[in-house]
C-alpha cells in the first residue's frame, strides 16, 4: 500500500480512539461537523509533487511516519518557556501544549472583560446546539489539512472582540510542542472574530520544548467586521526535526485592515496557506514574510489575495534567507475579479542565497479581469551585494561582520513596522545569534 494513503487510513483509524474520550459528545452538533470533516479528509487525496501547488514540496517525509493526535493533556513546568518572550510581554497570555490549553501556564486575569474567549468545550449548549457557528467558517478554502484538524477538533479558542473596543495591550497565544518519543500530531485551531470599529493585534508564537519529531497541523481564521483593525504577528520556531502546517484565512469587510507578519526559522518542512478575501469595499490587507533555513530545511509560502469587490488595497513582501542545503517556495496569487475596479495591488519576493546548493522557487502571479486597477508583483534571488561588502571592508570592517551587517539590514526590514517593542527586539536577538560572527 502506498504510504501516503496508509497513514490516512491510520488517521482514520485514530478517530475511532478520539471518539470514545469525547464523554457522550457524539450526538452534538459539534460532532456532527467533526463527522462531515472526517468524511471529506478520507475522500481527499494526499497532495503529491504532481499537484501543481505542491510540486515543489514533498509531504512524503510527513506521511512515512504515524503522527498519532494528542488529544491527552501534558504538565509542563514554566521553566519550559523561559527561553521564549513569555516572561517579557506584559498582556493577556494563552498557553497550549501539544495544542491543549494550559489553565497553569496561561495570564488571562489581564484579559479585557469586554473579550470574550470561549474554549471548544465552551461552545455547544446542553442540548447540543452550537453557541456559535462562526469557528466552523470558511468552508470554501477547504483541504485535506484544515478537514484533519476539523475532524480532530477538541481544543482550540473562539476570541471575540465587541464593536467599538481597543484593548491596550496585544494577545499573546504560545504553542509548546513536547512530543518527547511519542511523534504527536498537534492541532491548534483559533478563531478571531473583530466587531465593527474594534482593534486587535494577536501574536501566536510556535517552540519546543526539545528536538523532538513532531507534525504541527495549525488551522487560523479571521473575520474583521466593517471598520476594524486586526495586527497579527506569527513566530514559527518549531524544533528542526518537525513538520509545520498551517491553514491561514481572513475574510475582510467594508473599510477593515489586516496586516500581518510571519517569521519562520524552524521546521523540516514549514508549509504556511494564507488566504485572503475582501468582502467589502474599502478594505486593506497587508502580509509581510521571513524566512531563515539552513541545513536541509524547505520552507513554502503559498498565498492568495482575492479582490472580490472595488477599491481595495493589498501589499505583499516575503524576504528569504537560506544556506546550506534548503529550500524556499514562494507561490503568491492576487485575483482581481471583474467587478473590482480601483484595485491596488503589490506583491513582491526578494530571496538571498547564502550556499551554492541552496534553492528557490518562486512565482508570483497576477490574475487580472478588471481593467482600471494598479498592480504590480516581482521576485529577486540573488547573492549579497559584492560592491556593498567592498564598501563596508574598505572601511575597515571584517569580511563576516560586514555580511552580517548586510543580512541583518535585508532581514530586519521586513519587521520594522512591527508596534509591539518586546517582538521586535526578541527578533533582534534572533538574526545575531544567527548571523553574527
Amino acid at each position: 500500500m502506498d504510504q501516503n494513503l496508509e497513514y490516512k487510513n491510520a488517521l482514520v483509524n485514530k478517530f475511532k480512539e478520539f471518539e470514545s474520550s469525547l464523554n457522550g459528545e457524539k450526538n452534538s452538533a459539534l460532532h456532527k461537523i467533526r463527522l462531515d470533516a472526517l468524511a471529506n479528509f478520507s475522500q481527499m487525496n494526499v497532495p503529491t509533487t504532481h499537484d501543481e501547488d505542491w510540486r515543489f514540496t514533498n509531504l512524503a517525509p510527513i506521511f512515512k511516519g504515524t503522527f498519532n493526535p494528542s488529544i491527552a493533556y501534558k504538565k509542563l513546568d514554566k521553566k519550559a518557556v523561559n527561553s521564549s518572550i513569555y516572561s517579557k510581554l506584559d498582556c493577556p497570555i494563552l498557553v497550549f501544549v501539544n495544542g491543549i490549553y494550559s489553565e497553569e501556564l496561561s495570564k488571562v486575569e489581564a484579559l479585557p472583560k469586554q473579550i470574550s474567549l470561549l474554549k471548544i468545550s465552551d461552545l455547544y449548549a446542553e442540548d447540543g446546539a452550537l453557541k456559535t457557528k462562526d469557528f466552523f467558517r470558511f468552508t470554501e478554502n477547504k483541504n485535506i489539512f484544515s478537514e484533519l484538524n476539523t475532524a480532530f477538533a477538541n481544543e482550540g479558542i473562539f476570541l471575540s472582540v465587541p464593536r467599538n473596543f481597543t484593548p491596550e495591550a496585544p494577545i499573546y497565544i504560545l504553542n509548546i510542542a513536547d512530543s518527547g518519543n511519542e511523534k504527536y500530531l498537534i492541532q491548534p485551531r483559533s478563531y478571531f472574530l473583530a466587531g465593527k470599529n474594534s482593534q486587535i493585534h494577536i501574536i501566536e508564537h510556535f517552540i519546543s520544548v526539545n528536538n523532538d519529531e513532531y507534525f504541527t497541523n495549525a488551522l487560523t481564521n479571521f473575520h474583521l467586521a466593517e471598520n476594524s483593525i486586526v495586527r497579527y504577528t506569527r513566530l514559527q520556531e518549531e524544533s528542526s526535526s518537525s513538520f509545520h502546517m498551517s491553514n491561514t484565512n481572513i475574510d475582510v469587510e467594508k473599510d477593515a485592515s489586516f496586516s500581518s507578519h510571519l517569521v519562520s526559522l524552524g521546521g523540516k518542512i514549514a508549509r504556511n496557506n494564507i488566504n485572503v478575501k475582501f468582502r467589502g469595499e474599502g478594505g486593506y490587507a497587508s502580509l509581510n514574510g521571513l524566512y531563515l533555513t539552513d541545513g536541509e530545511q524547505l520552507f513554502d509560502a503559498h498565498t492568495v489575495i482575492d479582490h472580490a469587490v472595488p477599491l481595495c488595497n493589498s501589499s505583499e513582501h516575503f524576504k528569504g534567507i537560506l544556506d546550506g542545503k534548503s529550500r524556499a517556495v514562494f507561490n503568491g496569487k492576487v485575483f482581481v475579479r471583474p467587478d473590482a475596479q480601483k484595485t491596488n495591488a503589490f506583491q513582491e519576493n526578494n530571496n538571498i542565497i547564502l550556499s551554492n546548493e541552496a534553492l528557490v522557487n518562486t512565482k508570483p502571479q497576477l490574475e487580472i479581469f478588471a481593467d482600471d486597477v494598479k498592480c504590480s508583483h516581482g521576485a529577486t534571488i540573488g547573492q549579497l551585494d559584492e560592491e556593498a561588502l567592498f564598501f563596508l571592508r574598505a572601511r575597515g570592517i571584517g569580511k563576516e561582520t560586514a555580511k552580517s551587517l548586510l543580512i541583518h539590514a535585508f532581514a530586519s526590514d521586513v519587521f520594522k513596522e512591527l508596534k509591539i517593542t518586546a517582538i521586535k527586539d526578541y527578533l533582534e536577538e534572533i538574526l545575531d545569534k544567527k548571523f553574527n560572527p
